[in-house]
C-alpha cells in the first residue's frame, strides 16, 4: 500500500479533543526517532486539530488517509526534538 513501514498503530476514535492529541503525543513519545505511527481518529475536530498539534511538536506528517468510515489514519514520523 505505502512506501513506509508502520511501527506502531493507535486508535483514538474513542476519545474527544483535547484528549485525542494527548494520547497521540504519549504514543509518539514512546517511539524511537524515525519510527512511524498510524493514528486512527474520527473525522471533524480530531482531523483538524491533531495533525496541526503534531506538526507544532516538530514531527513529520507523512499522510492522512480517509478510511471511508468517518475515520482517518494519520501517518506520522517521529522527529527528535
Amino acid at each position: 500500500m505505502a512506501d513506509f513501514k508502520i511501527d506502531e498503530t493507535i486508535d483514538i476514535t474513542d476519545v474527544v479533543c483535547p484528549i485525542t492529541f494527548v494520547k497521540a503525543k504519549v504514543a509518539l513519545e514512546e517511539l524511537e526517532h524515525g519510527q512511524i505511527i498510524s493514528i486512527r481518529m474520527n473525522d471533524g475536530e480530531p482531523v483538524q486539530n491533531v495533525p496541526r498539534s503534531i506538526k507544532e511538536e516538530g514531527h513529520q506528517i507523512l499522510k492522512l488517509i480517509d478510511n471511508q468510515d468517518n475515520t482517518y489514519s494519520l501517518i506520522v514520523k517521529k522527529v527528535e526534538d
